[in-house]
């Protein structure tokens, strides 16, 4: 099992192969088709991800002291966004995703590539996924 950074340091390598922004879109879409699918009853008012444009919603769970996330939305470029959080915080330890630094998403460029609204999304989906941790990190103690 990799650890957060390795993973991290994966999809950076993964982004750093396309040469423009359209590729690297149509690799997030890829992405987004990999996602873990939530299941339908968590597709509601309290798993959906306030300040996102589009709608997505996140379920997390803790099997063996790890958090396991799905999620799902509406927008393929959304899905995208979310599948590469999900792909390096999910499985891991909750202490493990609060220690876990956001700077990849820099580092591959989303940020500047993305409208303002998706940016303020992608905001709201790092803030719920360690949101998440921080329920399951009081738990274990």
């Amino acid at each position: 099992m990799s650890n957060i950074k390795e993973i991290q340091e994966e999809i950076i390598d993964e982004f750093a192969m396309f040469d423009d922004w359209m590729q690297r879109y149509e690799y997030m879409i890829d992405l987004g088709k990999s996602l873990p699918i939530i299941d339908e009853q968590y597709k509601d008012e309290d798993h959906i991800i306030k300040g996102c444009q589009s709608k997505v919603w996140v379920h997390a769970g803790l099997m063996d002291d790890k958090v396991i996330f799905t999620a799902d939305s509406d927008a393929i470029i959304t899905k995208g966004i979310i599948a590469i959080l999900i792909r390096a915080w999910s499985n891991q330890k909750p202490q493990d995703i609060l220690n876990a630094d956001t700077s990849f998403i820099d580092e591959i460029g989303l940020k500047e590539h993305l409208s303002p609204t998706r940016a303020n999304g992608l905001v709201s989906m790092i803030k719920q996924l360690k949101m998440y941790a921080v329920a399951y990190q009081s738990q274990l103690n």
